[in-house]
């Protein structure tokens, strides 16, 4: 897969221990990278970093600690990095706009430059998120060439974590010096909102849905018609990995920015999303209560991800009902019986890939 271009090189994740950070980690694992992190405790109990068990070299540190960040980087000696670190919480960054603003904001700015004191670094994919784009509720996706912006805190540090890393792409790892002055490519990747086992994040639909069944209790639908790009946690990783082989093999072109999103299909509101995951597992129940005094959250956001289907190319390998079959099916067998099935989700997901014919299947 890839290329084969994983193999043996030294990956440095941030936010590993995180929803996200750990399946990547664990992929990179299963493709025989050295795969080193650096992030926070894990911010959940349970948690799918510790319950996948990876050896690997692991730095507890916050990404706003410039410092030692970049002691940590050093020491690694990376190939390539992964920034997933963040605030990651619409409905937190309200109660929280500072803390949110210096982990995605100062975080990002002191990984960059803890990357561009590193010799060994050849190329660096910033993850950001699809809540960057200036929200117009327009029933049409998002293009990477659309208008940044944010309602939020968190959308709005998004936002600033995009104009940031295209500022020190110009700035330091400028395009036109690259071979010449130095040797490191740098991207950005923006996602639709994922779901797949082991998150069991605070203020999420399918962590809060899994923990109401998991007590027997009903869980509250805040904003049953909101509608998401919804889509399996592997789908953006296949997307951030092939990004990372191409600026690995130094082809600049794909030094931008980058929306991976689901297909039409995929699309879904809040309420649509749930009745779906309630016929995979009966035992789901729920009630909606809307509150007119919450928080503002996005009603409608759509990702065009036709520059990534065209151009890397990349698709989605599974449909919606596989992301969500095998989402449910994941929780399902947590709680009915203690397993995970981490393992066997990324096998079946390479499997499909592989059926398709997907580029990044290939040798």
């Amino acid at each position: 897969m890839f290329g084969d271009i994983y193999r043996h090189k030294n990956v440095f994740l941030t936010g590993h221990t995180g929803f996200k950070g750990s399946w990547l980690a664990l992929w990179l694992s299963h493709l025989g990278a050295n795969v080193s992190g650096y992030a926070l405790a894990p911010p959940t109990e349970p948690s799918h970093f510790a319950l996948i068990g990876l050896d690997m070299p692991s730095v507890t540190g916050d990404v706003r600690d410039g410092e030692t960040l970049a002691l940590a980087l050093n020491k690694q000696k990376p190939d390539i990095i992964f920034h997933l670190a963040a605030q990651a919480i619409v409905r937190r960054s309200y109660r929280e706009p500072l803390e949110t603003v210096a982990s995605n904001i100062l975080g990002t700015a002191n990984l960059l430059e803890a990357a561009r004191a590193c010799p060994s670094v050849r190329a660096i994919v910033i993850v950001t998120s699809d809540k960057c784009y200036e929200n117009r509720e327009w029933p049409w996706g998002y293009r990477e060439i659309d208008r940044l912006g944010g309602y939020d805190p968190y959308s709005a540090s998004k936002a600033c974590a995009e104009i940031l890393t295209r500022s020190w792409r110009d700035s330091f790892f400028n395009l036109r010096d690259y071979g010449k002055t130095h040797g490191v490519l740098v991207a950005s990747a923006r996602a639709g909102n994922v779901i797949g086992g082991g998150d069991w994040g605070a203020d999420r639909l399918i962590p809060d849905i899994m923990r109401a069944v998991a007590q027997s209790r009903k869980v509250v639908i805040r904003n049953p018609r909101a509608v998401r790009p919804w889509q399996h946690v592997l789908e953006p990783l296949s997307g951030y990995l092939a990004l990372g082989q191409k600026l690995l093999d130094g082809q600049k072109e794909f030094a931008d920015a980058w929306n991976f999103g689901p297909a039409d299909e995929g699309h879904l509101s809040v309420g649509d999303l749930v009745r779906k995951i309630k016929t995979i597992w009966p035992k789901i129940d729920y009630e909606i209560q809307q509150d007119p005094a919450a928080p503002h959250e996005a009603g409608l956001l759509r990702l065009d991800c036709s520059k990534a289907r065209l151009t890397l190319p990349w698709t989605p390998a599974w449909s919606g009902q596989d992301a969500i079959g095998n989402t449910a099916g994941w929780y399902r067998m947590f709680y009915e019986s203690g397993k995970i099935d981490s393992a066997g989700n990324l096998a079946s997901y390479i499997k499909a890939a592989r059926d398709k014919g997907l580029a990044w299947t290939k040798e």
